[in-house]
């Protein structure tokens, strides 16, 4: 589980019955719609400038919750909008020439864009979703500009009934994206079903997808509906849909076409009312090319494409995720992070990605000597030590350590010991300490009455 909360830099989540605070910049002769009254009758509080400059007087003096920014003023507003704006959201407004304009704004950091000419109420559905982003979302932390252009797709998405692939690495938060889409849609109150294709053997893969009738293969023993039935009304997620089997990818086409489904061992058709959401870490294009995926499959999948950037991509989602983790762990008890585990955490690669913050939380937790959580603590692949005098206290089990972590901790230890077949300067490395580091840390061990070497044979 990642998050059940959304993580504001600013203030407290933004609601319409706070009456958040708009600015608007555009240039002072504008015509066509009279934005700012539109807005003030449906409740916020607007103030108007028709220039950068003017637009950080504001700024420096009130508590803007949205930004809106008309393009005629791009060049003086230049590229980096996050920093123009001290990091407040911001919605752009164009027209229909200003289509580069636009992607450039949303590479700076906009979340959102208009096309002018727009009606009221394109304006207020802007707006509102905007704002909402910094809600409470359930399942989900997402700080960074980066992360709340996704989740503003999404929600976009969850206003159709269209079929979404969701690309990303592993441990991106795939499954979370889709449960938010899930809960933004008029599915919410129904059901939500995760399927992952890899983790389950490709002989019972069909049976789990479609279901079965009693006696339709040996060990049926009872009926049991599938899926794609228990899903009836809301939303079916097929995570890793790259490892469905070309078989099973033809039948599943067929369901996707004829929104119908038979049970193995029957002839009767079930009519199927349901969102289909996949997923998958592979480029599917690429499978296709090579014949391991079928093309029209992927087509009738691909409708409303979707990416969830990996954690080094959105640097900004770390420190708040890393806060969750501590507080979801070891609610109440205290524990931060010191500046020198910030730093680590914001410089190292996250190649595991959320799913691999997670666990380097739990890790620290269990290492961490006080309520302070250390660089050391996080055990990273690029942590070093600056001060070898500092080894003997950074590295063995002082005598508060509790056994249950003195023990997890040796574990660790071993465990990589047996990965590298025992061999000091490799399993150093990969524990981010010196090899006299890991002497110390071995004889700690051996105190203990651990045999080192006999447990590297086990």
């Amino acid at each position: 589980m990642l998050s059940d909360i959304s993580i504001n830099k600013k203030s407290r989540p933004i609601g319409i019955e706070t009456a958040p605070h708009l600015l608007l910049i555009r240039p002072a002769l504008s015509n066509g719609n009279d934005i700012k009254g539109m807005l003030v009758a449906q409740g916020y509080t607007v103030s108007c400038v028709d220039s950068i400059r003017k637009s950080k007087l504001i700024l420096a003096n009130n508590s803007v919750a949205l930004i809106l920014l008309d393009m005629d003023l791009m060049t003086e507003a230049g590229p980096q909008l996050a920093h123009e704006f001290c990091g407040v959201d911001c919605v752009i407004l164009v027209n229909e020439q200003q289509a580069y304009l636009a992607a450039e704004a949303m590479r700076a950091g906009a979340i959102d864009y208009i096309i002018k000419p727009f009606g009221c109420q394109q304006m207020l559905d802007a707006v509102k979703g905007a704002l909402r982003l910094r809600q409470s979302i359930p399942n989900l932390i997402a700080t960074s500009a980066m992360s709340l252009q996704v989740l503003q797709l999404a929600r976009r998405a969850a206003k159709t009934s269209a079929t979404i692939l969701i690309g990303g690495e592993s441990g991106t938060g795939k499954e979370r994206l889709a449960r938010y889409i899930h809960d933004m849609s008029n599915r919410a109150g129904k059901p939500f079903i995760a399927i992952n294709c890899a983790a389950i053997p490709e002989s019972m893969l069909e049976s789990i997808l479609f279901g079965h009738n009693k006696g339709a293969f040996t060990g049926a023993t009872g009926t049991q509906p599938g899926k794609f039935e228990l899903a009836q009304g809301g939303t079916l997620l097929l995570d890793e849909i790259s490892e469905l089997p070309l078989l099973l990818q033809a039948k599943l086409l067929r369901v996707l076409q004829e929104k119908e489904v038979e049970r193995l061992g029957s002839h009767q058709t079930i009519a199927l009312d349901v969102r289909i959401i996949a997923a998958s870490n592979k480029d599917i294009r690429t499978l296709v090319a090579v014949g391991q995926f079928r093309e029209d499959l992927f087509y009738r999948l691909d409708v409303l494409p979707m990416s969830w950037p990996a954690l080094r991509e959105r640097p900004d989602d770390i420190l708040p995720l890393a806060e969750y983790f501590i507080e979801l762990h070891a609610p109440q008890q205290g524990y931060r992070l010191s500046e020198s585990a910030h730093k680590q955490l914001l410089a190292y690669g996250w190649p595991g990605n959320v799913r691999e913050l997670d666990n380097v939380i739990q890790r620290s937790l269990i290492m961490a000597r006080g309520l302070h959580i250390q660089a050391v603590d996080l055990m990273l692949p690029s942590y070093t030590i600056e001060s070898d005098d500092a080894l003997p206290e950074a590295f063995s089990a002082p005598e508060g350590l509790s056994e249950t972590r003195r023990y997890a901790e040796f574990q660790f230890v071993l465990e990589t010991l047996r990965r590298f077949r025992g061999h000091r300067t490799r399993t150093a490395e990969a524990l981010g300490m010196t090899t006299r580091a890991l002497r110390y840390k071995l004889a700690a061990m051996r105190e203990q009455g651990i045999d080192i070497e006999q447990q590297l044979q086990n």
